[in-house]
């Protein structure tokens, strides 16, 4: 079923989650303990992320350097059917354009039609280590707005290469916002209007980056509907568990702890004083969203399912 049924068809918040695939040789095992503590909370969906190659240079014989493209995860075809038949709930892989000529991203689609999958996101995705800025495949896809434009052609029946009409396929698409805007974007107007242009090129609903101040992704929803986008608007949420997030979570994600937030996080002497902290938080955030009766709690296991867990049973 399409995301945006779900929604439709529902009278109150639903519980959704993110997970991510395990390292290339590993079982599907590697990430059902991600997701078995949060099936009591009956998802109707959950997400799959896509981690791009990487590279690697090999020293050859004649003292060259060979370039080698390495991929640490499995790709997410293969785990979202995996998911879809051990849960019997619809998984929602990443598309991304990032490591993909436009014909593998065709191909890929197609796979996902045949497997039955209704819904994708779609993502330009990050610059590899070894890039300063992002660099799309010779053939690729540049933008998030070219992914949407092939996933909505495909949904016409129009592929690449054929002049007759295909079988169409009908994908709901999602995509990405950013309450604090993207780290990219010259500000959080410029932000916005690349943002209708995908829901105007085909994108069915939008899921948030992580956030921690409920007041930005209420404003963020308001401005979104000031122009015009009105698709439903899924909150992304990440429980704080460790020191290192303290740090990490605002340089790699481009984002601010509210004060209330900092100030407890910087009584914290230990994982466990994180842990607490954020536990609470997540709580409280998740209670005031509720009330304010958002489509979707989404939330961003990164593996974790347990800390989500004592999070969403006093939400759900």
């Amino acid at each position: 079923m399409k995301v945006s049924d779900y929604i439709k068809n529902s009278d109150k918040t639903i519980f959704s989650f993110e997970i991510i695939p395990p390292l290339k040789g590993a079982g599907i095992n590697a990430i059902c303990e991600g997701i078995d503590p949060l099936m009591e909370f009956k998802p109707p969906f959950i997400n799959v992320t896509y981690h791009r190659e990487e590279y690697q240079y090999k020293k050859m014989k004649n003292g060259l350097l060979k370039k080698i493209s390495v991929r640490k995860r499995p790709g997410t075809v293969g785990i979202s059917a995996a998911i879809m038949n051990r849960y019997n709930v619809d998984a929602i892989p990443h598309m991304i354009c990032g490591g993909f000529t436009k014909e593998e991203t065709e191909s890929a689609l197609i796979d996902l039609k045949f497997l039955g999958v209704d819904n994708v996101l779609a993502l330009r995705g990050d610059p590899i280590k070894t890039e300063d800025v992002f660099i799309p495949n010779s053939n690729g896809n540049e933008f998030a707005l070219d992914l949407i434009n092939q996933i909505s052609d495909m949904n016409e029946g129009r592929y690449l290469h054929d002049e007759t009409k295909n079988a169409s396929s009908n994908f709901c698409i999602g995509v990405a916002g950013y309450p604090e805007k993207h780290f990219e974007a010259m500000n959080l107007t410029t932000d916005l209007q690349n943002l209708k242009k995908k829901v105007a090129a085909g994108a069915d609903f939008i899921v948030t980056q992580m956030f921690y101040d409920n007041s930005k992704y209420f404003e963020f929803v308001d401005k979104c509907r000031s122009i015009g986008i009105k698709v439903p608007i899924i909150p992304g949420l990440k429980p704080i568990t460790t020191l290192k997030h303290i740090s990490f979570l605002p340089k790699f994600f481009h984002l601010d702890f509210p004060e209330e937030l900092s100030t407890e996080l910087l009584k914290c002497k230990t994982d466990s004083d994180v842990k607490q902290v954020g536990l609470e938080w997540g709580i409280k955030q998740s209670q005031e969203l509720v009330k304010n009766n958002v489509p979707v709690l989404h939330y961003y296991t990164m593996g974790k399912g347990i800390a989500v867990k004592n999070i969403v049973k006093e939400i759900f």
